[in-house]
């Protein structure tokens, strides 16, 4: 049994941080319907080179078409809801009630019902009716503004950053009100804006600021906090990042370059005495990494117990014996494209484990299947996919 197994979920949301959050739902067993309009699929089904992120972002789940404005395609989403324990939407606030599909008319319908509501910047607020996305929640919670090097502008990171820890914040909050439902009978709506998870994994700036009047400033791949910490080049071109959060480790680093003196020194006892004088460890490392090549520097490191890492791009993602050894990228079989190598589910649990059960479906390809359970026959659904509604 798969410890979701049971919880059935209907994924209204479209692009990354709802539909991901449903992912993560179905990957552990949990029954996900992929609801999209008959007309307008999920702009994430030709998001990227082929088109290949749905293959991740809808896997495990059944696709079917609805259409939401309809009154008889709302008719049927609160059908599909009085089996259902979880809704996630992302819809711009209002648009539900616009829509006559409330929460009160939902949870009507069934009272246990968990509502999962993920937007910008949240339903109340001066900005909630803003659209939102992940790239203007990185810039307002401060990650841009401490991103990049000194002297260069505030850095967005390449892809959905924002997006992904809301998903998972997202999952988080959809098992909180189901086990608060064990409690209550009653379920309950799940207010997430994108922009506080990633506010609240970037750690106690504002408390800093509040204390101390403190502002991150960028410092490219230092940190403020200790120090050696950055990416070297190696002398094959090849590059690694050492970090030194621990005082052990960066003494280990320190002894391993060539410069043990340093160690001995009173401002070398601190992270942030390391931090102060980054400029001239920096330079004992990158030295000693730049007569070497990137597998002699490796080896050096791991024999001294020291931490550091290859800077990998995709190929070396999928070559790496560590993530084989835990089948992080796992292989997937797809009826349209054969088998398809991609993330595996995110964690693993020994008793009850989660499992990729098909990759993406096709626009719709679970719709007259879905809507025979609700009792509809062929001939009543042919009647509304001549209507637009399915």
């Amino acid at each position: 049994m798969k410890p979701l197994e049971g919880i059935r979920v209907l994924d209204l949301a479209t692009l990354f941080a709802g539909p991901t959050a449903a992912m993560l739902l179905g990957d552990y067993g949990a029954d996900v319907t992929k609801v999209e309009h008959p007309a307008k699929p999920d702009p994430a089904r030709g998001h990227g080179p082929g088109g290949l992120w749905w293959k991740l972002l809808g896997r495990n789940k059944r696709a079917i078409t609805l259409d939401l404005s309809a009154p008889e395609g709302q008719d049927l989403l609160v059908e599909l809801v009085r089996d259902a324990d979880v809704v996630i939407e992302n819809f711009r606030p209002g648009t539900l009630e616009r829509w006559n599909l409330s929460y009160e008319r939902l949870s009507e319908a069934n009272p246990g019902l968990v509502l999962a509501r993920v937007t910008g910047f949240g339903q109340t607020g001066p900005y909630a009716r803003r659209p939102g996305f992940g790239t203007l929640a990185e810039a307002m919670s401060g990650f841009a503004a401490m991103t990049g090097e000194p002297d260069g502008p505030p850095t967005l990171p390449p892809f959905g950053l924002a997006d992904g820890i809301c998903a998972i914040a997202t999952a988080y909050a959809v098992m909180t009100a189901l086990r608060a439902r064990e409690h209550t009978g009653r379920g309950q709506v799940a207010d997430l804006s994108i922009i506080e998870p990633i506010l609240t994994v970037l750690g106690a700036q504002p408390t800093i600021y509040d204390r101390l009047g403190v502002i991150p400033p960028r410092t490219g791949n230092r940190s403020v906090n200790n120090a050696p910490r950055n990416t070297y080049r190696c002398a094959d071109g090849a590059w690694v990042a050492v970090s030194t959060s621990a005082q052990s480790i960066a003494e280990r680093v320190m002894r391993l370059v060539g410069r043990p003196e340093v160690v001995a020194e009173p401002w070398f006892a601190t992270g942030a005495g390391r931090a102060e004088h980054a400029d001239e460890l920096d330079a004992a490392v990158a030295a000693w990494v730049a007569e070497r090549s990137r597998q002699e520097v490796l080896t050096a490191f791991e024999e001294a117990q020291a931490a550091v890492a290859p800077v990998y791009d995709v190929r070396d993602v999928l070559a790496d014996p560590q993530l084989a050894a835990l089948d992080a990228i796992t292989t997937v079989s797809d009826p349209e494209l054969g088998d398809l190598r991609m993330q595996n589910v995110m964690f693993r649990l020994s008793g009850t484990p989660g499992e990729i059960r098909w990759p993406g479906r096709p626009h719709g390809a679970d719709t007259a299947e879905v809507l025979a359970g609700l009792g509809l026959s062929p001939a009543r659904i042919a009647e509304l996919r001549e209507k637009g509604v399915v």
